[in-house]
C-alpha cells in the first residue's frame, strides 16, 4: 500500500513511559526517567527512526496523590524539560525538541526567553506544548491557596500566547547587522517594542534575543476541552490529545479543522496527534499477553489515586468493588473527569477495575503485530481521524525498541512514513510554514 499521505510520529518521552507499572517490566531501566545516558541514547534511537519530535510534557507538584501511592510512581522524579533538551539538542541534529511550559504558573517574558534561546542552540527544532496546568497541586508551589479557575486559566492564555509571539517578533529577522566597520552592531529601526498592556499581563519587551530561526517555535497545545479546543484553533499548529477510538478522533479532528476555518487559518496549518500506546508482539496474542503483564504491576493504591487525579476528587474511600458514585464537577481537567465517566458507564466497570486501567494506561491503544498495528495507524490517517500519532512506550528500552525496529519500518514499507528528512527544522518535518513577523515585513 502507498500514498502520497504520510503520518507524522512524536515520541512522548517524559515520563518515559505513562503506565505505572513501566519502570517494573522485567528488562525495563527503572531509572530510565532520571537517567541521562539512557535519555540521550533513546534520542538518538528516534532521531535514526526519523521521528518528527522527542516530546516532554511536564508536572508541577510531586505530592500530588497520596504518599503510599507515590512511593511507587517512576514520575516523582525527572529533569526539568529545558535542561534535558538543551542538553539533546548538542547530540542530535534533525528530531524536534518540544517542551511544557505551563500559561498559569510562568511569565511570558520567561517563556519567550527560553524557546528562543532553544530554538537558536538547536537550529531550529524547538516547540512549545501551551498548557493550562490541570494539577491543582501545583498552585501550592506558586504561592497561591488555590487553584485559579478553569475559564481564567484559559483567558491567560490565550493573552500569554500573543504576549510570547509578539516577543518573538521583537527584531526584524534582518536586523542584526554586526558591521564590524562601522561599528553598527544592529539596526534599531528594525526593533519593535511590545509595549503589552492586557486584561492578565503587561509586558514592555523587547526580547533580548533574536529572532528564533523557525520564526516561531512550533505552537503545540494539548487540552481537548471546549476552551481547549477554541485555544487549538486560534493557536497551535500541533495538537497532543487522546481520543479513545476512531470516533472519537474523528469528531475530534473535525471540530477543531472546522472551527481553524471559521476564523480564516488554514486547516492543512494544523496537526493532530492523538497519543496511542504501543505495544508489539509476534502475534497479537503475545503482544496481548505483555500488556496484561504490564498491567498486573500496578498496585491499587497506586491506580486509584491515578483514577483520583483523572477525576479530580479523591476516590480512595469508595467501595472498590461498587460501581462510581456521582462525581461532583471540579476544577481540575474537565476532559479527563467526562472521559472517566464515559468509560465507567459504557463498560459497567467498578473502582477497582477503573483504577486498574487508569493505574496502567487507559488511554488509546494499539496492541497487535507491526502489521496489525500499521493497518488501524493507517485507518486514522486515511478517514482523518488524525495526521499521526504521538507514541507512547509502554515500557523502555524495549517498548521503544520494537517500535523503531518493527513498525516504523512496516509504515516505510507502506509509503506511510519516511525514510528520511526532507528539512532539518521541526517546522519542516511537519509542513507548517514560517510565521511573518508580526511587526516587519521582510
Amino acid at each position: 500500500m502507498t500514498t502520497q499521505r504520510r503520518m507524522h510520529l512524536g515520541a512522548f518521552m517524559r515520563p518515559v513511559s505513562l503506565h505505572t507499572g513501566a519502570w517494573r517490566y522485567p528488562g525495563s531501566y527503572p531509572d530510565a526517567n532520571f537517567n541521562f545516558k539512557h535519555l540521550r541514547a533513546f534520542a538518538e534511537r528516534l532521531e535514526a527512526a526519523k521521528f518528527d519530535a522527542f516530546f516532554m510534557a511536564d508536572h508541577l507538584a510531586v505530592l500530588n496523590m497520596p504518599v503510599e501511592a507515590l512511593k511507587r510512581s517512576h514520575t516523582v522524579t525527572s529533569f526539568e524539560p529545558f535542561t534535558l533538551l538543551s542538553a539533546l539538542a548538542s547530540v542530535t541534529s534533525r528530531i524536534g525538541l518540544v517542551a511544557t511550559a505551563s500559561t498559569t504558573f510562568d511569565e511570558p517574558y520567561h517563556v519567550a526567553r527560553r524557546f528562543a534561546s532553544l530554538d537558536h542552540i538547536s537550529g531550529g527544532r524547538a516547540g512549545w506544548n501551551i498548557v493550562t496546568t490541570a494539577n491543582p497541586d501545583a498552585a501550592l508551589n506558586f504561592g497561591l491557596e488555590a487553584h485559579v479557575e478553569h475559564g481564567e486559566r484559559y483567558h491567560r492564555a490565550r493573552e500569554f500566547y500573543d504576549v510570547v509571539t509578539g516577543l518573538w517578533d521583537s527584531f526584524a529577522d534582518d536586523a542584526f547587522v554586526r558591521d564590524v566597520e562601522s561599528g553598527l552592531f544592529f539596526d534599531p529601526s528594525k526593533m519593535h517594542v511590545l509595549d503589552h498592556k492586557g486584561d492578565e499581563l503587561s509586558v514592555r519587551g523587547p526580547l533580548n534575543i533574536a529572532r528564533p530561526p523557525q520564526g516561531w517555535p512550533v505552537i503545540v497545545q494539548a487540552g481537548q476541552s471546549e476552551p481547549g479546543r477554541q485555544l487549538a484553533a486560534e493557536t497551535a499548529e500541533v495538537v497532543f490529545c487522546s481520543p479513545r477510538d476512531l470516533a472519537a478522533g474523528r469528531a475530534l479532528y473535525g471540530d477543531i479543522k472546522v472551527r481553524m476555518g471559521a476564523i480564516g487559518r488554514d486547516p492543512a496549518h494544523l496537526k493532530i496527534l492523538p497519543a496511542a500506546f504501543v505495544v508489539i508482539g509476534d502475534t497479537v496474542q503475545e503482544a496481548v499477553a505483555k500488556r496484561a503483564k504490564l498491567d498486573s504491576l500496578v498496585y491499587y493504591e497506586s491506580g486509584v489515586a491515578s483514577l483520583s487525579i483523572a477525576l479530580g476528587h479523591d476516590v480512595s474511600a469508595f467501595d472498590p468493588d461498587g460501581p462510581l458514585p456521582e462525581i461532583p464537577e471540579t476544577n481540575a481537567s474537565k476532559t479527563g473527569r467526562s472521559q472517566v465517566l464515559k468509560l465507567a458507564r459504557d463498560e459497567g466497570l467498578t473502582v477497582r477495575q477503573l483504577a486498574q486501567r487508569y493505574g496502567g494506561y487507559s488511554g488509546l491503544a494499539f496492541v497487535g503485530t507491526a502489521e496489525s498495528i500499521a493497518d488501524e495507524m493507517a485507518e486514522w490517517l486515511m478517514t482523518d481521524g488524525s495526521d499521526g500519532f504521538n507514541v507512547v512506550f509502554p515500557y523502555l528500552p524495549q517498548g521503544l525498541d520494537d517500535v523503531v525496529d518493527r513498525l516504523v519500518p512496516e509504515l516505510q514499507r507502506r509509503g506511510l512514513f519516511r525514510t528520511e528528512y526532507s528539512g532539518s527544522t521541526l517546522r519542516e518535518h511537519l509542513g507548517l510554514p514560517r510565521p511573518t513577523n508580526r511587526f516587519f515585513s521582510k
